[in-house]
């Protein structure tokens, strides 16, 4: 789920637009005429280190397809913070774009909006058909059994990122491979004002993401078969402690990073302030904080014994952006075109090498590209231990309402108060009780 996503809007507001009548989308001219406008709006997501960064990669691609197609592509760029709530908000007043980017795990909060496109088998087919795609980035794209409301643009997995230089200053050989071996590498590397791991304790979807993993590790899904919320389980509450214990108990994060948001992690561990990160796809970031790719190493996330695999031994969510249409677009055809251009083997190469992400068109995915040590790690996460997050339409408001509760718990221990097991389940209580009752 592309640079972090953070998915900032209240639960109850949430709540009222997905029942709410959705309106449709696309702002693009040429009403009351026959002829499709020759413009498209697009909101991209801020998938490089910076705005400015990826409007200078994706702009010389959308003068690419007005050449070919006599369509031009007014680009917005937006940042995860702001994503989500204009979605939202375009989905009720129709004043948004014809073509968006979207965070994968919000398809069926999305979806159930009635606002965007679903890409039934006659739109999969203008854009070459839905088999070009790998089955785990289609897991992503909304309720299993219905059509999908988005297709796969950019896919990313978690993995452990170390600092070459501050592991070898600290006599250790090769990156820890358990969760045990996480923290006693950690404690090892947390000393003289230098930290063993970062964590971004403020960026909601960030700590989904995490204890998602560690929730399956631990068993626990946070939703029951039938979709409902289930946030106060054993399994679930220990996997949430476990993630904050990483600065609670075995103090291997610095404290300020409970108020951190969005890549300030990174920008720790490119300084040599911290020697790990569990993170989803973070070399093009690496780069424009000034890091060469021989500074850093990567490695899969950890797992509690053994291997990573599928079930208990998960240990990355399936990361990744979607591209969407917005149903009442004025230029469908056109639509159909852009995202047919932009999930093109040509475009899918360029876009995906220029972030360091993985293509999820499978003929792409197979450039000599997407096979460095680095990307292999990823691409091998992604197809033998990666897990989709719930597809439920209330993921939104899970990002938000737990996403809130672990941030709480780090400003609990960043201050030097107690996480414990009571605690942990009071604030995920809490979180549940904000949820909508089925």
């Amino acid at each position: 789920m592309r640079r972090i996503r953070v998915a900032a809007v209240g639960a109850v507001t949430l709540s009222l637009v997905l029942t709410a009548a959705a309106c449709g989308g696309g702002s693009a001219g040429g009403s009351g005429s026959n002829e499709q406008p020759k413009t498209l709006t697009y909101w991209a997501s801020n998938q490089g280190a910076s705005i400015e960064v990826d409007k200078k990669v994706l702009q010389p691609e959308l003068d690419k397809f007005e050449k070919q197609t006599g369509i031009k592509v007014k680009l917005e760029v937006v940042p995860w913070s702001d994503l989500l709530n204009r979605i939202l908000t375009a989905t009720t007043s129709g004043q948004g774009p014809d073509v968006l980017n979207i965070g994968n795990t919000w398809s069926a909060s999305l979806q159930s909006t009635g606002a965007l496109l679903p890409w039934d088998a006659k739109n999969f087919e203008a854009i070459g058909g839905e088999d070009r795609f790998v089955e785990s980035a289609l897991g992503s794209t909304g309720v299993q059994a219905q059509d999908p409301a988005a297709v796969p643009l950019y896919s990313m997995a978690y993995a452990l990122y170390y600092n070459k230089k501050m592991f070898k200053d600290a006599g250790i050989e090769k990156p820890p491979a358990t969760w045990d071996e996480l923290a006693a590498t950690g404690k090892r590397l947390s000393k003289d004002g230098k930290w063993g791991i970062g964590v971004e304790g403020s960026n909601l979807s960030n700590n989904i993401h995490q204890v998602f993993v560690l929730g399956k590790q631990h068993g626990a899904d946070f939703f029951t078969a039938d979709g409902k919320a289930d946030f106060t389980s054993d399994s679930a509450v220990a996997a949430v402690k476990q993630y904050v214990d990483l600065m609670a108990t075995h103090k291997i994060v610095a404290p300020g990073n409970a108020e951190y948001s969005q890549n300030q992690s990174l920008s720790d561990f490119a300084k040599d302030k911290t020697a790990m990160v569990l993170w989803q796809t973070a070399s093009a970031t690496f780069k424009a904080q000034g890091m060469d790719d021989d500074e850093w190493g990567v490695a899969p996330a950890p797992v509690p014994a053994g291997r990573p695999g599928a079930g208990q031994q998960t240990n990355s969510m399936v990361a990744g952006i979607n591209m969407a249409v917005f149903k009442n677009t004025k230029n469908i055809d056109g639509a159909l075109k852009f995202v047919k251009f932009m999930t093109s083997d040509e475009e899918q190469k360029t876009l995906n090498q220029a972030y360091g992400s993985i293509p999820p068109v499978k003929s792409a995915q197979q450039d000599p590209a997407f096979s460095t040590p680095a990307l292999t790690v990823l691409r091998d996460t992604l197809a033998t231990s990666a897990a989709a997050l719930p597809q439920v339409p209330e993921e939104s408001q899970f990002e938000t309402v737990v996403g809130t509760a672990v941030k709480e718990l780090f400003a609990e221990a960043a201050a030097g108060r107690p996480v414990t097991t009571e605690s942990v389940k009071a604030k995920l209580e809490k979180a549940q009780q904000q949820m909508p009752k089925k």
